[in-house]
């Protein structure tokens, strides 16, 4: 959980009113009901072959490189950083954009980590919508 969430988010969200409390935790709750979602979400083998995707796509197999790759984009392209984001961090949004030509780079501040472009709803909407409304960017 605390490569999508910020630690300080989730030890905010998640901190105990009891100091004595030693069974049945909001982390262990949290954490349970979002495994129940995935659950519901994914089959163990779909959620394995995710995972497994993320972690083994590498952009420049076959190309010559990741900078070589990135130079073959012809669209426009739209990189996002989110400043707590853990999982895929801004200096990579950053190397995408400026390493792709037309590439654009924009950036969030959110307390939530990786999940803050799913809760930032209002302003990833608005950069998107100022990158489509730019000529040529898209």
């Amino acid at each position: 959980m605390i490569s999508y969430r910020t630690s300080y988010a989730y030890n905010l969200t998640q901190k105990e009113d009891d100091d004595e409390k030693i069974e049945s935790f909001k982390a262990a709750s949290y954490q349970a009901y979002q495994g129940e979602k995935l659950v519901k979400r994914y089959n163990p083998y779909s959620y394995w072959c995710m995972t497994r995707l993320a972690d083994t796509h590498n952009i420049g197999r076959k190309r010559g490189g990741v900078l070589n790759a990135l130079k073959m984009i012809k669209a426009h392209t739209l990189s996002i950083g989110v400043r707590s984001d853990y999982l895929y961090p801004v200096e990579e949004q950053k190397f995408i954009a400026a390493n792709t030509p037309g590439g654009v780079y924009a950036e969030i501040d959110s307390f939530f980590g990786h999940d803050g472009f799913l809760v930032e709803t209002e302003a990833v909407s608005g950069i998107i919508k100022e990158f489509m409304a730019t000529p040529g960017k898209h």
